[in-house]
């Protein structure tokens, strides 16, 4: 993409071209929010796949310790794994978005980030609000690890807001994107106002006068050397030499 109306960015990221800045990239709010929401899914079904299922004093099956509701941990686990795993991809894409040189890849990509973080915190909160629920409603607690389970439901708390913040910062990324594109890239300049550089000035152009060359008058009396003798018939010459042939 080529630079337009001053623009050294676009979508977010700088232009195609130049180079990677590890520290600036590791150091950027977008970055550090991400990693948090890959820690905080890891979190919240490490928790549930290490020490959710439980087995109960009536019965031989594990069971998940939120109220023995086997939904609650299925639908936790899996929001977790994928936003773990989405968090990884969308790292990679943040690293290769500045290397991205066409414009409309780099919408797409943070189209992508956006809607992907707008749907994820509502799952989130979907799921901070079922095991939540689950939990208070479960009463035998004896036997279940007390810590994992508060702990499922803080860190899913706590995704809603870094998965909030991802998406906030999509849609500015966007908003601010297209606005960086539609800059014109040609301006009509106001007529009379033309300056051009001291190299390249025209110089002023002043005309030249023309003054007519004064000629002196031919004297008639002075013979022209150059007009021809006048014509003179030579018939009657070749009449006084003619003789007649003799036979």
């Amino acid at each position: 993409m080529e630079q337009t109306g001053g623009v050294s960015s676009a979508y977010g990221a700088s232009l195609a071209g130049g180079g990677f800045d590890f520290v600036k990239f590791v150091r950027q709010p977008q970055t550090i929010v991400r990693i948090l929401s890959w820690i905080f899914a890891l979190v919240v079904f490490a928790c549930i796949t290490t020490e959710g299922y439980i087995n109960s004093s009536h019965s031989s099956d594990a069971k998940c310790f939120f109220n023995q509701n086997d939904s609650a941990c299925h639908y936790a686990v899996g929001i977790g794994v994928i936003a773990f795993l989405a968090c990884v991809g969308f790292l990679v894409l943040d690293v290769y978005l500045p290397f991205m040189s066409n414009a409309q890849e780099r919408k797409y990509a943070v189209m992508a980030d956006l809607i992907f973080s707008g749907v994820w915190t509502f799952l989130w909160f979907v799921c901070f609000c079922l095991l939540a629920s689950q939990w208070g409603h479960t009463e035998d607690v004896r036997g279940i690890p007390e810590d994992a389970a508060r702990a499922t439901v803080a860190f899913s708390f706590f995704s809603i807001a870094t998965w909030g913040i991802l998406a906030y910062y999509a849609l500015g990324r966007y908003r601010r994107g297209v606005t960086e594109i539609t800059i014109p890239t040609y301006a009509e300049p106001p007529p009379g106002n033309t300056t051009y550089p001291p190299a390249y000035a025209p110089t002023s152009y002043n005309p030249t006068t023309y003054t007519p060359t004064t000629y002196t008058a031919y004297p008639s009396n002075v013979p022209d050397v150059h007009q021809q003798p006048p014509f003179i018939s030579n018939t009657k010459q070749h009449e006084d030499t003619y003789q007649p042939p003799n036979y």
